[in-house]
């Protein structure tokens, strides 16, 4: 190995260690570091209020703040059939804020293959993922396909905790070359597409995807190709080195107005200001969930069926539980939903976007999945 190759692994190997005492120690306040720019829309207008005449009752907006304010939140916004009911910010934070997704990037994975799949830089999702990562040719990934990406049933290791800093749980997230250590190492304990199986990994390598297919920097092709058409600023992007690759699968910060536009995206079936943005279809594609968990499209959760508690992982799993203390009241709700309860609520039904960003609820009482949009779906079935 040529001396400046080792020089380099080494100082590679001391970030890598640096990063995972830091994570060890606060793992839901890790300083994301670098970060790359994400560009959005150059002309850039805000979505429209309603200051009279709400279609949501003003005391059930109140109710709303308060349970958001409750529950350590850092934004709440309301959107109903057009404009803006509701914009609230808490601790610091205002409309330019820049906000951490967590898995709320999982979604935006999805919206970005269906904008490469529409430009004709990707066929299909039913295309090999080896198209992309050669090294996968001949071997058992192959058999991988790009919607495994984004429904969770790649194949690939489950995701997990782990105090082994060797771990592939932790170097496929923390190491300054961590899509190399993916590709590489990361296991494959299934047949593709026969097992759902939560993971950032496999969303992770969504970015390596969109780079190969477009030849553009992530962050490029999304503030370009997503965020732009939509009209939605742009913000950053965590990358695990400078000029290094993207982590797709967790780490994408814009500000909350932008978060709500990625959603109004999809309930308006993939258009944007009289633009088909998205392959024709391809929405529903997002919203159907799989024989191996039906609670889960492509990057995003279903309403339906309903179940009180519905794990990230698995079906039948262990792990954390998130409370759904009664069935949506529209059955065709379907949501962003990342760690620390970052959600976004979409109902075609009543034409209706809730955005919920910031902290970790208090354990108790318990975030209930269904407080919020239930309770403005009861006022509005009742006008």
């Amino acid at each position: 190995m040529p001396a400046h190759a080792a020089a380099g692994n080494a100082d590679q190997e001391t970030v890598y260690k640096q990063r995972f005492e830091a994570f060890s120690r606060a793992p839901t306040n890790f300083d994301y570091s670098p970060l790359e720019r994400v560009e959005g829309a150059r002309e850039y207008h805000v979505l429209p209020e309603r200051p009279s005449g709400k279609k949501i009752p003003p005391s059930i907006l109140s109710e709303a703040e308060a349970y958001a304010a409750a529950n350590r939140s850092s934004t709440l916004l309301v959107w109903r059939d057009g404009k803006i009911e509701l914009a609230r910010f808490f601790g610091g934070k205002d409309k330019d804020s820049l906000l951490v997704s967590k898995s709320m990037a999982k979604p935006l994975t999805a919206i970005a293959v269906g904008r490469a799949i529409k430009l004709g830089m990707i066929q299909s999702l039913d295309q090999s993922v080896a198209d992309f990562i050669p090294e996968w040719r001949g071997t058992a990934k192959a058999a991988m396909k790009i919607r495994h990406l984004l429904d969770m049933r790649s194949g690939l290791l489950d995701q997990g905790f782990s105090p082994d800093p060797d771990h592939p749980w932790n170097r496929a997230y923390l190491d300054p070359d961590h899509g190399r250590y993916i590709v590489d190492h990361y296991p494959l304990t299934d047949t593709p597409g026969t097992r759902y199986a939560y993971a950032n990994a496999p969303s992770e390598l969504v970015a390596l995807v969109i780079e190969k297919a477009s030849g553009m920097r992530y962050a490029q092709f999304v503030g370009d190709h997503v965020l732009a058409p939509i009209g939605a600023k742009g913000g950053t992007v965590w990358v695990n080195r400078d000029g290094g690759l993207a982590h797709s699968g967790c780490c994408m910060m814009l500000p909350a107005e932008s978060w709500l536009r990625l959603g109004l995206l999809l309930l308006a079936d993939g258009k944007a200001s009289g633009k088909q943005l998205l392959p024709k279809g391809y929405v529903k594609a997002m919203r159907t969930g799989t024989a191996q968990n039906p609670h889960y499209g492509l990057g995003i959760w279903l309403g339906s069926p309903w179940q009180p508690r519905r794990g990230f992982g698995a079906p039948g799993r262990p792990g954390p539980q998130v409370l759904h203390s009664e069935a949506y009241l529209d059955p065709d709700l379907f949501l962003f939903d990342g760690n620390s309860n970052q959600t976004l609520y979409l109902s075609p039904k009543y034409k209706l976007a809730i955005l919920r960003m910031g902290d970790t609820p208090p354990p108790s009482p318990e975030w209930d999945n269904a407080k919020l949009p239930n309770m403005i779906m009861k006022a509005l079935s009742a006008r």
